[in-house]
């Protein structure tokens, strides 16, 4: 059923006894499946084995892969992770280390994308380098282009984290850090690429109230049917790079991105908190009042490794609007049933902590 004709439904379908129509469900009162690291393909098998047999442990925390964003979006999948590292020259990660670690692999970049100036996506500098979406301007185009496909589609959460750390074996490449005039750069890549108008920020959420938090506890979440076909990114930093993001622009004013936010602050929206099994009480409190919360499922492959679904369970009871998994789908890397979803099948659906009766049904 398309979004339009049921939210018309319920709309239509939820009165109360004076005729009224219930409120519209909030874009705060739905619950989505969506996946970690989004963007990732496997590592190349002569490159892993040869990284496995230094570090197993590590290795195993890494070994899985994703469809395109694309299929992902078209499984029905409303949550993704893109990771970004600053290229303001270019051509800083286009010919990564692990290519000599491993001979034999198959071309890395014949087209020449990690050549040009701008953000890319991949997963570790030299050595889990390879990306469905190679560089953020071609993920934000397929994201507007599979957008425009599904004009009504339920709005698309985005977690982003600024990659910039160096790793501790010499040698590897040593990221640019994220800067003012970096984070400005990444804002504006979003509105260049994929487009204003397709993205819901803090300014709209914010609206007539002092600060984004206070717009929040009011519920001033936009309606989902005015949340259609829009995305939400989230910076998924703390510490250094969350306060320069938010240096200059109290209560995010004229950014593009969420941050993560602690509640009490005036930047307060949403919030990750992504063990769900030690915080559901606390999460559960924090939908109530009408934060956003990102949770996992499960993480370093170990929940699907062991079949595992308990860390998933208590996410779905904590309410928690966005749950992350590395497995939508069984592994095709280890022999595990271990997949995520609701109870029918699909990635979407009624918050179970604060959607009233006028809440959405899930989209099929």
């Amino acid at each position: 059923m398309k979004a339009t004709l049921l939210l018309s439904t319920i709309a239509a379908g939820t009165l109360c006894a004076t005729t009224k129509p219930a409120p519209e469900p909030l874009m705060n009162q739905v619950q989505v499946i969506g996946s970690h690291n989004s963007y990732k393909q496997a590592i190349d098998p002569k490159l892993f084995a040869m990284l496995q047999k230094a570090d197993s442990v590590s290795m195993s925390k890494i070994d899985y892969e994703h469809l395109t964003l694309t299929e992902q979006l078209n499984k029905g999948l409303l949550a993704l992770e893109i990771d970004v590292y600053a290229d303001t020259q270019g051509g800083k990660y286009a010919h990564p280390k692990g290519l000599d670690l491993a001979p034999g692999q198959p071309p890395y970049d014949p087209a020449g994308l990690m050549k040009q100036p701008g953000f890319k996506v991949f997963h570790i500098q030299d050595l889990d380098y390879r990306s469905n979406a190679p560089t953020f301007k071609l993920a934000l185009l397929e994201l507007k282009r599979w957008s425009a496909a599904h004009p009504t589609h339920h709005p698309v959460f985005i977690t982003m984290n600024a990659k910039s750390e160096a790793l501790p074996r010499p040698g590897l490449t040593v990221p640019e850090p994220f800067t003012p005039a970096v984070f400005e750069a990444l804002d504006q890549e979003i509105v260049d690429n994929l487009g204003a108008d397709k993205v819901i920020t803090p300014d709209q959420v914010r609206g007539k109230y002092a600060t984004l938090e206070s717009a929040v506890l009011h519920r001033n979440w936009p309606t989902l049917r005015a949340a259609q076909g829009k995305f939400v990114f989230v910076l998924d930093e703390l510490g250094e790079k969350r306060a320069t993001y938010i240096q200059g622009h109290p209560s995010l004013k004229g950014r593009v991105l969420f941050a993560d936010a602690e509640p009490g602050t005036p930047e307060a929206a949403i919030h990750i908190m992504n063990n769900a099994k030690k915080d559901q009480a606390a999460i559960k409190s924090l939908v109530a009042q009408g934060y956003i919360i990102r949770t996992r499922a499960d993480s370093d492959t170990q929940e699907a490794r062991r079949n595992d679904k308990s860390s998933f369970e208590a996410a779905e009871q904590s309410g928690a609007q966005i749950i992350s998994t590395d497995y939508y789908a069984p592994s095709t890397h280890f022999q595990s049933p271990y997949a995520i979803s609701f109870a029918d099948g699909t990635y979407f659906r009624p918050n179970p902590v604060n959607a009233g009766p006028s809440a959405p049904a899930a989209v099929k």
